[in-house]
């Protein structure tokens, strides 16, 4: 008796100690995730009233998902709800869904007190995704309580000024921002500086105006993001003090992120820049000096040409992609350096880098800027390279050099013709092709040949390929006068895609014939909806709060943590993969320096997909270093394919689902190149 009685005793004990259950065991949270997976408006508006604030607060930000502006009038009043949770959700679905309706509402909760600045600043974001030119000024009119206000602030002028809504007064209010010291006004100087490297039409201004205080910031600031802005700001100021601290940070600043940004923004006609600034008589500047030193060295000494020779691949790509780029204006260069010895300098370079795409990148960039005489030879070099290499996509690199000589055209094309082998190497050569055809020295008599590359593109079914061809048909400086053969050609392809796997080179057919008939509006995309793919609400429920992947790189580990309650579609699709080793052996096809590394395509080239479609999960998540996002072709189209922020990327907030972030392995995701494979990817227990 005494046994039994201490059992009792013991049960709630036991009972406390169980793990919560699952937030989707929940029905009516499933209810709730369900009507945003199906876009279903009408069944989350009576949630934004329900007596529970977790309901309303999951409602309104299963709205955010949705966007749709019906709604706005049932989530104004929750900016008033006594959660913040509930405020913050409401904020952040009226900003999703950019109704300027919803200005006055906001303008008006921001006048009010608000003790969560988190809340604060969400509905100054949304503020900035609301305001039109007409009520941009709303954004400054209301008074600053606190550092916190002033962040939020700085975030509202940057989601104003990335829909192009920049102006002069905007301009002086971000510099405001940045301009102000302090560890606790970071965010707000993070904001500010984000925001003027959107400053479309404000070039003049930002001289005028922001010039000293992106010199000071960029020199001190301790946060790398911050200092990385205002090197992208400095890139639209054309003045020498701009010029000068953009080759010091190229070459001197601590942080790789900032080197990149730095070159990234150094102008492409920069010969001809250093070259103005010079005074008649007067002594050559650094500049000069370094343009005019050997070939094999000029390259390397400052900015730019310091990077080709550094350790992070990132970074040397930056700065081939910088010589690539820069203008070849030989009125200016025979007054400073020899271009024949510039491009044999490059061409040096790329002999010695040690990574493959810098080297390519290297290659066409010498291509791009040779005289003629030089020509011949450097193709030659490419082929040679192209044919030894049995890196799949060094191949595609060496594809895209060629791109830059109109001699090449029968050789992309034999190579666009291919039907084995990898897919990236057809699809690479006919995208080589076109770019080849835009070239203003392109041979006129080749017309009919490009053309014709153009049909068997068509007559291939490569989806890759489909889009590239129906691009090109729908550009009359490329094609100028399309067959009725040919859009009928543009039809049949179209028809034999599979949807919702081949989305994309639906798309791209879509919008080339849209064109080709001059259709008035654009003819909707036939997404896959939620019935096609409902979410997997059992799996859901296995996916414990906090569970990680182990992702196995040819670079090494990786641990990604899911993010079950922001995006349990997004998250049981991943899990279902990775329980089927699906990603297993895939590559990593697209990595942009100090922005993404994107893999995990079945085909290795960006085309590839599953038989299905995401919905997008739009949860209050921000793109920091080290997000995992979901791929798409557009809003409701994500599927296998996924990438790694390399940094802060608020441009894609609210934009591409996040399902997961990286915990563990962030200086492998940096390291990430192209062609490097996913070797294993399991759950982790």
């Amino acid at each position: 008796m005494r046994l039994l009685s201490l059992l009792f005793v013991a049960l709630p004990l036991l009972a406390a100690a169980a793990p919560p259950a699952h937030l989707y065991a929940d029905a009516m949270r499933r209810r709730i995730a369900t009507a945003q997976d199906e876009r279903h408006t009408t069944a989350l508006l009576p949630f934004l009233t329900h007596k529970n604030a977790t309901y309303r607060a999951a409602a309104a930000e299963a709205l955010a998902s949705v966007q749709d502006k019906k709604a706005v009038p049932a989530l104004l009043p929750l900016l008033h709800d006594t959660r913040t949770a509930v405020r913050r959700a409401a904020a952040y679905a009226l900003g999703q869904t950019g109704d300027s309706l919803a200005v006055p509402a906001l303008a008006q909760r921001l006048a009010q007190p608000e003790a969560s600045a988190a809340a604060r600043r969400t509905i100054y974001e949304a503020l900035g995704r609301c305001v039109t030119k007409q009520s941009v000024n709303t954004l400054w009119s209301i008074r600053l309580p606190d550092s916190a206000a002033a962040s939020g602030q700085a975030w509202a002028l940057y989601r104003a000024s990335l829909r192009g809504l920049a102006t002069p007064e905007v301009v002086r209010h971000a510099v405001a921002r940045l301009a102000q010291p302090g560890a606790g006004l970071a965010p707000a100087r993070a904001g500010a500086s984000a925001a003027l490297t959107r400053m479309r039409g404000q070039d003049s201004t930002l001289a005028r105006v922001a010039l000293p205080v992106l010199l000071q910031v960029l020199a001190s600031d301790p946060s790398y993001f911050v200092r990385e802005n205002c090197a992208t700001a400095l890139g639209r100021v054309a003045r020498p003090q701009a010029l000068a601290a953009l080759l010091k940070a190229a070459s001197q600043d601590a942080d790789y992120r900032v080197r990149i940004a730095a070159v990234r923004a150094l102008p492409t006609n920069l010969l001809t820049v250093v070259s103005a600034t010079q005074r008649p008589g007067s002594k050559p500047n650094e500049v000069i000096r370094l343009l005019k030193m050997r070939p094999a060295d000029s390259l390397r000494v400052r900015g730019a040409g310091r990077m080709l020779g550094a350790r992070l691949p990132q970074e040397s790509l930056t700065a081939a992609e910088w010589f690539l780029k820069t203008a070849h204006d030989t009125s200016t260069a025979d007054n400073v350096l020899d271009w024949g010895r510039y491009v044999e300098g490059i061409r040096y370079s790329a002999r010695v880098a040690t990574h493959w795409r810098t080297r390519a990148t290297l290659l066409q960039a010498a291509l791009r800027h040779a005289p003629a005489r030089q020509r011949p030879a450097l193709a030659d070099t490419i082929r040679q390279r192209y044919q030894a290499t049995e890196n799949q996509y060094e191949k595609a690199g060496l594809l895209t050099a060629l791109s830059e000589d109109p001699a090449q055209l029968d050789f992309l094309a034999k190579e666009a013709a291919l039907t084995t082998g990898p897919a990236i190497v057809p699809g690479t050569a006919l995208a080589a092709l076109v770019s080849l055809r835009g070239n203003k020295s392109f041979p006129a008599a080749q017309q009919a040949d490009f053309t014709a590359a153009l049909r068997r593109a068509l007559a291939s079914a490569d989806v890759a390929q489909l889009a590239t061809a129906a691009e090109a048909f729908a550009n009359p400086a490329l094609v100028p006068a399309p067959q009725p053969e040919d859009l009928a050609a543009l039809r049949q392809a179209q028809s034999k895609l599979t949807l919702p796997r081949e989305m994309e080179a639906w798309l791209g057919l879509q919008q080339a014939l849209d064109k080709l008939e001059k259709k008035p509006t654009p003819t909707p995309a036939p997404l896959g909806t939620a019935s096609q793919h409902p979410i997997d609400w059992a799996l859901v429920q296995t996916i414990a709060v906090g569970q990680r992947v182990r992702m196995t790189t040819s670079k090494g580990l990786i641990i990604l943590e899911l993010k079950i309650v922001e995006a349990p579609g997004s998250v049981a699709s991943f899990v279902r993969l990775v329980k089927s080793h699906f990603y297993d052996g895939l590559y990593f096809h697209r990595v942009v320096p100090d922005f993404v590394a994107q893999g995990g395509d079945p085909r290795g080239d960006g085309s590839g997909s599953t038989p299905y479609n995401l919905r997008s999960e739009l949860a209050q998540l921000n793109y920091g270093a080290g997000a995992v996002g979901l791929a798409s072709a557009g809003k409701d189209t994500e599927s296998c394919q996924f990438f790694f922020t390399h940094q802060p990327t608020p441009h894609l907030d609210g934009r591409y689902t996040i399902f997961a972030q990286v915990v563990q392995g962030m200086s492998v995701v940096q390291q990430l190149e192209i062609g490097d494979k996913i070797l294993t990817a399991t759950l982790s227990k």
